[in-house]
Parts: C-alpha cells; structure tokens; sequence
C-alpha cells in the first residue's frame, strides 16, 4: 500500500511539473516553437484540419472516458501520424525504428493490452493500422493512466509517450484545438 501510494504520489508530482513546465514554456512562448513544423502546431489548430472519419472516432472513443476530451486523441493522433496521413514507416504498415505501428504509434504489447473490447467499426481481431482499434486503444489507455475523471491527464499523456516535451506538445496541441472549437460556435465545434 505504502508502495503504492508512494508511486501515486510521485506521479501527481511528475504531473504538476509537467504543467508547470507548460505553463511556463507558454508564457515564454516556447510551445509553438517545440513542435515541428505545421505538423501539430497550436497556431494552425484546427478541428476542420483533421479528417471527418478521426474526428468523430476521436469524440466516440473519448466518450468512453469521462474526464478525457476528444481534443487529448486528436493531438496525439495529429503528432504521432498527422491523423493517419503521414507516410513513415509504421503508420500504414511495419514499425518505425522504436516498433511503434499504426496511427496512434503503438508498440505492439501495449497495443494488445488495450486493444478489447473491439469498438463499433473497429477490425475483427483488433488491429494497430485500424484507426477506430487504434484511437480506442489510445483511449483506454489514457484513461487507466489518469485521465479517468481527470484526474491527471499530464500523468495519463506520460504513459502514452515517457517525455516531458510530448506531454507539453500534446496538452498544447489539445487546448488550441478544444479553443478554435468553441471559436468555431455551436454549428462548427464538436461535443464532448
């Protein structure tokens, strides 16, 4: 229990520097310039930017979760494969040099971990390169790693990818595109 609790505790730590350190790279400016080129970049943020077929899977998936927002999926899936688009290795098929798959990037063990149940539309058995298994699976992880209720999603974001900086990139990434959503007014901005 101690054992526990101590792990738990280091993590809401880990969580809070991690946002004060995206806080502070904020004010400084230093977020846009951390993400690399238009690729995920806050000023460019978008919602109509994603596909319209990952955008509803990002809002579905996040409704499994309460305290996760649809805007933490489509981050992670823009800076891991640009929403599936991109053509590294990995993304459509193979690995790339770290044996992440698919569009959300998943090593195949943490992939099969997450994977079940297999969601509406999703392939049958589960598959990394299948966007609706794969942003579920980004889902359920995230949500067993903190962002139940959100709780901590900096924590949450760490499981997914062990750096500080994609924490920051992701949650930066997700704020813009949660604000031009609501920019966009009710007939343009997505639920959840």
């Amino acid at each position: 229990m101690t054992e526990h609790l101590g792990r738990t505790v280091a993590l809401g730590v880990a969580g809070l520097v991690v946002v004060v350190l995206l806080v502070a790279s904020a004010a400084a400016g230093g977020i846009a310039g951390s993400l690399t080129g238009s690729l995920g970049s806050p000023a460019s943020a978008s919602p109509t930017t994603i596909p319209p077929a990952y955008l509803t899977v990002y809002i579905e998936a996040s409704a499994t979760c309460t305290g996760l927002s649809w805007s933490v999926l489509a981050a992670i899936g823009t800076i891991e494969s640009d929403n599936g688009t991109s053509t590294a290795p990995g993304v459509q098929s193979g690995q790339n040099e770290a044996g992440a798959e698919g569009p959300m990037q998943f090593e195949p063990a943490t992939f099969a971990e997450y994977a079940e149940p297999v969601p509406p539309g999703g392939a049958d058995p589960p598959s990394p390169y299948d966007a609706t298994d794969a942003i579920y699976a980004a889902a359920r992880l995230l949500c067993a790693n903190g962002a139940a209720g959100g709780a901590d999603l900096p924590s949450a974001v760490y499981s997914y990818n062990h750096s500080a900086s994609y924490v920051a990139d992701v949650l930066a990434l997700a704020h813009a595109y949660a604000n031009a959503a609501a920019a966009s007014g009710p007939t343009g901005s997505p639920s959840g």
